[in-house]
């Protein structure tokens, strides 16, 4: 059984962070935590993120962004990123993780799975499609996961 996920993203500022939280509110059994590939270490989530996750009484203003490490790696039974690309960024960094690492997005678009796409810089529209892709993804993990 799946006892700790990891949520990973580019800087662990905008998706991941939320995703994490959404995550621990549906699966409270679960330890949950997140990283980045390329993290913007010891910063807060971003503003629209942050106004995003906290209109849906998600709280994420005591995270701050880490970087993603081996050892997090091997800790986590189940790892969830983005992107395609940051799942093969990941596969070089540890080969033997490819396995339990899969699309935070894997049940979206009719079960096709999708990417989803980094918000950072950009508009607060983006940010908010970006926030319901993260919702809806990670309510789909939280039903196709045991409830401990």
């Amino acid at each position: 059984m799946f006892k700790h996920i990891l949520v990973v993203c580019t800087g662990n500022i905008c998706r991941s962070p939320v995703a994490e939280a959404i995550l621990r509110q549906q699966l409270p059994s679960y330890q949950i935590s997140s990283a980045g590939l390329g993290a913007l270490q010891g910063e807060p989530v971003s503003s629209f993120a942050q106004q995003l996750a906290e209109s849906d009484g998600l709280d994420v203003s005591r995270h701050r962004a880490r970087q993603l490490t081996v050892a997090m790696i091997q800790k986590a039974d189940l790892i969830l990123v983005m992107t395609e690309g940051q799942r093969r960024a990941l596969a070089k960094q540890a080969p033997h993780a490819l396995g339990k690492t899969l699309l935070l997005g894997r049940w979206l678009n009719n079960g096709e799975g999708q990417d989803i796409p980094d918000p950072f810089r950009k508009t607060l529209e983006v940010f908010e499609h970006v926030h319901t892709l993260l919702k809806d993804a990670s309510l789909l993990w939280a039903e196709k996961l045991p409830k401990a």
